[in-house]
């Protein structure tokens, strides 16, 4: 509250200080809009015959002291024209025509700008253009509509978030997702807006726009624009989703006749358990909203109910959210007050997604229940199912019935921005927000769940874990703007300051043992018998942590500078320091500049509207992604006697600094007619990663390992747009649009001499095989491995002699030898990403098809590792049984005969709509119905669940625990814990009263 108050008495005091320079004087004012009420920032006015003149500010407004009579010329580029004789009248209110207007205002960071001045890459989607249908996660409203942006959610789990990557690996120590910045509140949650309440998503995709936040803006900055209120009556409006959704693309496995002729263990039963393990989800959505105005005031209220069920039986959520927007204007409309407000509460169900899992591999000949064993079985002891045993072999339904995984997600935020015109051209914003999350989740394994419930044991059976979370973010901002023009410049200057706090609390408990399974225990966690008998002592899981005070301090500034409409100039820096630091190396500067020529305004070339050359440069960091990294790290240790002692564990480094990321973006803009393109070339390069090192304890008083800055990964990359209104007429309409990406990330330095490898593939039989290799020189995503050959009489696989010597080594020990028969694979990155968008107008219909691509990647198809070989000793497992399968294989051995090509093709997303005329009614004002079908269809051979590009490595899992990962240098496994993939169907309804 202290830097609150000190906040704002900076800000009082510049208003005040500002306002006694300036003399009162009488002025003409107003506002300049387009056709559509739109205001115009920048716009030109002008007392004619004179070099008396303003700008409008950031809401179209202006105010000029003139003569009695004097004539006023309004301009803005691309508009025509006026002239208005000056009256008697103090207020002059102006509404100019379109000409050729071929600049939209772009949201920026810390403003705005038309995007023909905009010499960086940043791409605007608006709510016509996102994505349809059932989207529950906002940043699905983007996958495929922007260039160089990966939004991938595997198999789509309705309670994960997607991965979101910008231009491919931003970090390897530090956040790696991009940063959110909702209606100007840095760090924002995205969990906390409804996608059916956004207007607007602005993508900064290049270091020169993203350096302006910093240290949080290396992965990129995603700005998120909500629907705000309108002048007039109240206007209510409802829109409504049914959807229904099922399994596609299932891991193909063998039947129970299929599995038996097989030398499959016959246990008398047919079970389909995937059928059994999964459903029809069904989901509704309910949004209503209410937005209206008077005067200087207008709001926008809305309350969104979402039910999702997902594919997997007992996985979704249920959720409410409600939002809150007000703005206002006061102090003769020079203060400009805006507050918006948002809370959610989500109940989910995570389910088990490990389920999904070992309805492939789970015997198709066993029962679900005990009691249809086909021997006798002690059914009770697993709840009335059936066990067959084994290593990593649970029963899945048992998996799903028995147990239960649930939490609860609140989130409550609000944030307030107040501008304030101190004259015509210069405006002070000052903003304040806050954000508080809170989690909770339970797991509960009951005594006779065998799946980590440990229902064979003599002793501790059952088992329960709870997790609570808070978290804290405030964030207090105070930046001017100023708005000047010479004769043939106009510029913007602005400078501030941010300051941002999270506070972070969690707490974890986990016991067992307890008396039977006539509750849910989780609730009298009080009857654990590890908290009374000796022999379980030790046995309870505790631990807490709190990070207070993390706080990010930062100075900044940008010039953005136009030139007789044609050239166009920014340069922008930010000073921040960072407690996560080292107390050496707490402050950072980040630099950018850019430059860009409207080239057709010094060529005039026939039929070219714009042909605008420009280059940006920029620097941006990444915090670690904990906190206390840089201090000492000492292991607590319990002794038995009951003392607590710590020993040395991780050295603290006083000199931990940022991740460093540096970006050089080249892009070219044309457009004529109907025709638009843009293409950008960039390249970045990325250091100094935050890296657990192993160091010498001997010398370092019993530490072995530190955090430090080390390795050098670079990026080259192309994204290109292109843009063609095929019709536009009354009748018929079509736009269609194609963006194309393309990436490669080179491991130029790290902390290794020679090659290694990383993605263990795990258990059963595989503990000792990686796959991906990761080398200084080489491509990040490289599959390493012997190559398939065949199998020979005796059923063992036969190898290729790679490198021709006539001596095979293709044992994995031998993996890194020189001499080794390995090779690379294939690579997890796609060589190129496509999305292409249709968006057709018939009278009253609509359709919007949008198709989307990726090729050049490919997966480790993990089921198919495993489960494909006939092994003899395995029986009792399924087989994987696709297309690729070859019964000769009789031995579990990895190799080139497991990776596969996963190009794929896709229509994404088709939605027919159509509008109703009620002109005629005196209760609605429209009324639109629509028909979405999500994932209708997928081209492609690959074999898995889904061909989609794994980015992020989750790590080996089995016996019933994942993996819990996150290896952004290994992508391309398609591992055993994924989410099956899913096709739904939504009607939708739209109307506003």
């Amino acid at each position: 509250m202290k830097k609150l108050f000190k906040l704002t008495l900076a800000v009082i005091a510049m208003v005040l200080f500002t306002s006694a320079q300036t003399m009162a004087q009488r002025t003409v004012s107003g506002t300049i809009t387009d056709s559509a009420g739109e205001a115009l920032i920048g716009a030109n006015v002008l007392e004619k015959g004179t070099t008396n003149g303003t700008i409008t500010d950031l809401d179209g407004s202006y105010s000029l002291t003139v003569a009695t009579g004097a004539t006023l010329v309004f301009s803005f580029t691309g508009y025509t024209d006026q002239e208005v004789v000056v009256g008697n009248s103090g207020v002059i209110n102006i509404a100019l025509d379109e000409g050729e207007l071929l600049d939209e205002i772009v949201v920026t960071g810390y403003g705005s700008q038309r995007s023909k001045e905009v010499t960086s890459a940043v791409e605007s989607i608006s709510e016509e253009e996102f994505n349809k249908g059932p989207i529950n996660d906002p940043a699905q409203l983007l996958q495929g509509k922007v260039a160089g942006l990966q939004v991938y959610n595997r198999g789509g789990d309705p309670n994960a978030s997607s991965t979101i990557r910008l231009r491919g690996i931003s970090t390897v120590g530090a956040n790696v997702q991009p940063l959110v910045v909702i209606d100007g509140i840095v760090g924002a949650s995205l969990d906390n807006v409804d996608p059916n309440d956004i207007a607007e998503i602005s993508v900064l995709k290049d270091g020169s726009a993203a350096a302006i936040y910093g240290s949080r803006g290396s992965s990129g900055v995603i700005l998120v624009t909500t629907k705000s209120g309108s002048d007039g009556a109240v206007k209510i409006s409802y829109n409504g989703q049914l959807t229904t959704s099922s399994p596609v693309n299932g891991v193909q496995s063998m039947s129970a006749s299929e599995f038996v002729a097989a030398g499959g263990t016959d246990l008398a039963n047919s079970t389909n358990w995937l059928d059994e393990v999964t459903r029809s989800g069904m989901t509704q959505i309910h949004n209503i909203s209410a937005s209206g105005g008077a005067g200087n005031t207008n709001y926008r209220i809305s309350a969104n109910l979402r039910g999702v069920d997902g594919i997997l039986k007992n996985s979704g959520f249920d959720q409410f959210n409600t939002r809150l927007a007000f703005n206002t204007k006061t102090l003769n409309d020079k203060l400009k007050i805006a507050f918006t407000t948002s809370f959610t509460n989500r109940d989910q169900q995570f389910g088990f997604q490990e389920a999904l899992r070992y309805a492939v591999t789970y015997n198709p000949s066993a029962p679900i229940f005990g009691a249809d064993a086909p021997f006798d079985f002690n059914s009770a002891r697993f709840g009335g199912y059936f066990e067959s045993g084994g290593f990593d072999n649970f029963n899945p339904v048992s998996i799903i019935e028995q147990n239960i995984n649930n939490g609860e997600r609140r989130e409550f935020n609000y944030g307030a921005t107040l501008d304030y015109s101190l004259t015509d051209n210069l405006t002070i914003t000052g903003r304040i927000a806050q954000q508080n999350v809170s989690l909770n989740t339970v797991q509960y394994y009951p005594t006779t769940s065998l799946f980590r419930g440990n229902a064979t044991s003599p002793i501790r059976k059952g088992s329960a874990s709870l997790y609570d979370q808070q978290n804290s973010f405030d964030l207090y901002e105070a930046y001017g703007t100023y708005l000047g023009s010479t004769d043939a410049i106009d510029f913007t200057l602005t400078a501030g300051y941010s300051f941002q706090e999270n506070n972070f609390f969690d707490n974890f408990l986990s016991l067992g043992d307890f008396p039977n399974n006539g509750t849910d225990f989780y609730n009298l966690i009080e009857t654990s018998q590890d908290l009374s008998l000796v022999s379980n002592a030790g046995l309870i899981g505790a631990g807490s942590n709190a990070t207070e005070n993390d706080r990010i301090i930062a100075f900044f500034a940008r010039a953005n500078v136009t030139i007789g409409n044609g050239i166009f100039l920014n340069a922008s820096v930010r000073r921040e320091g960072a407690t996560r630091l080292g107390p050496d190396n707490k402050w950072g500067i980040f630099p950018a500049f850019g430059v860009g020529v409207d080239l057709n305004q010094y060529l005039d070339i026939a039929s070219v509207d714009l042909f605008k050359v420009r280059l940006g440069y920029g620097e941006t960091g990444s915090l670690p992604g904990q906190v206390g990294l840089a201090q000492d790290l000492r292991a607590i240790v319990n002794s038995p006697d009951g003392t607590v002692t710590t020993q040395p564990s991780r050295l603290g480094n006083p000199n931990l600094g940022w991740e460093s990321k540096k970006e050089t973006n080249l892009g070219v803009e044309f457009a004529s007619g109907r025709f638009s393109s843009t293409l950008d070339l960039y390249n970045r390069v990325i250091s100094d990663f935050i890296l657990n090192i192993g160091i010498d304890a001997a010398v370092n008083g019993g530490f072995s390992s530190q955090i430090q800055n080390a390795g050098q990964l670079s990026t080259n990359g192309l994204e290109l747009a292109l843009n063609y209104d095929v019709a536009d007429s009354p009748d018929f309409g079509w736009t269609t649009g194609v963006i194309l990406s393309s990436y490669k990330s080179t491991l130029d330095e790290f902390n290794i001499e020679a090659p290694t490898l990383r993605a263990n593939l795990g258990a059963p039989g595989q503990n000792a095989t990686d796959v991906v290799r990761v080398a200084i020189g080489e491509e990040i995503g490289n599959i390493w491995g012997p190559v398939f050959a065949g199998v020979d009489a005796d059923g063992a696989i036969m190898f290729e002699d790679v490198n021709g010597d006539g001596t095979l080594k293709t044992d994995q020990g031998q993996a890194l030898e020189d001499d080794a028969d390995f090779a690379v694979l294939g690579n997890g990155i796609p060589d190129l990403e496509l999305g292409w968008t249709n968006q057709i107008t018939v009278g009253d219909w609509q359709i919007n098809a949008f198709f989307r691509g990726a090729f050049g990647h490919s997966l480790v198809n993990t089921f198919r590792a495993f489960y494909e070989p006939r092994i003899a000793s395995q029986s009792n497992y399924n087989y994987v049984n696709t297309s690729l399968s070859n019964p000769d294989v009789t031995s579990a051995r990895f190799s080139s005969l497991y990776v596969e090509k996963a190009d794929f093709f896709k229509l994404d997303n088709l939605t027919v709509s159509r509008s109703f005329d009620v002109s005629g009614s005196s209760a609605f004002e429209s009324v639109a119905l629509s028909l979405n079908v999500r994932n209708p269809f997928v081209i492609t051979s690959y074999t898995g669940t889904d061909p989609e590009p794994s980015l992020v490595d989750t790590g080996a899992s089995a016996n019933g625990d994942g993996g819990g990962g996150s290896d952004v240098l290994a992508p391309g496994l398609d591992r055993r814990n994924n989410y099956f993939s899913s096709r739904a169907i939504t009607f939708g309804v739209n109307v506003n009263f």
